[in-house]
């Protein structure tokens, strides 16, 4: 399957903020927007113009698409999938993009980024329901358990990423029992729970064009 294998550094310093790509290395100093907090490429510290219209609504795209790292066309897929839904559009987006069992695994601090808990997902480390699920993609439900699996409990990553997110919280759509290393997913997302900068109608209107 094709996926980004550049520099993720690179698309925070396009976006002009912070994405955590890189768990917790976006928390110190070291951070590429802490040092060098301007587009990349030769022309980066140039000024350009600022964008309007479609340039914003582009750019607003591609943050919300890169915080999740999915790729264009199955973000299309998204987007025409929360077109047919009934309530707002750009909401349904952003909430079946929370409800990815990735993106759950990063919530529940499993893992220090979206990228890392893909890998844990692929890998076979997290259960849902009691069975192993390597989908990255699937979409959790009200009353379903997630759990890390019995043979992953002493895994590595999954315990320095526990240690290292104890001041990011657990959203409050999801119970998470630390000692048990599960969790169950309480409700839906709600609009105010991703707790990101994200203008979702401007992905709406660039879309509809």
């Amino acid at each position: 399957m094709a996926r980004y294998r550049e520099a993720v550094c690179r698309l925070c310093r396009r976006e002009g903020q912070k994405l955590f790509l890189k768990g917790q290395r976006c928390l110190t100093d070291k951070c590429a927007i802490e040092k060098r907090n301007f587009p990349p490429g030769q022309h980066g510290k140039s000024r350009r113009p600022k964008p309007v219209g479609y340039g914003v609504q582009l750019r607003e795209k591609q943050k919300v698409r890169r915080l999740y790292q999915i790729l264009e066309d199955q973000f299309r897929n998204y987007f025409e999938k929360a077109s047919r839904m009934k309530g707002v559009t750009g909401e349904n987006l952003l909430l079946m993009l929370e409800r990815r069992l990735d993106n759950v695994v990063y919530r529940l601090g499993w893992a220090t980024s979206r990228a890392e808990a893909r890998q844990l997902v692929r890998h076979g480390h997290v259960a849902v329901n009691g069975k192993k699920v390597s989908i990255p993609s699937f979409q959790v439900s009200v009353g379903e358990e997630i759990m890390v699996r019995e043979g992953s409990r002493e895994n590595a990553t999954i315990l320095r990423a526990l240690d290292l997110a104890g001041n990011r919280g657990v959203p409050p759509w999801l119970n998470f029992d630390r000692a048990a290393l599960k969790a169950q997913v309480l409700s839906l997302p709600k609009r105010e729970d991703i707790g990101f900068p994200i203008q979702e109608q401007m992905i709406v209107e660039l879309y509809s064009k």
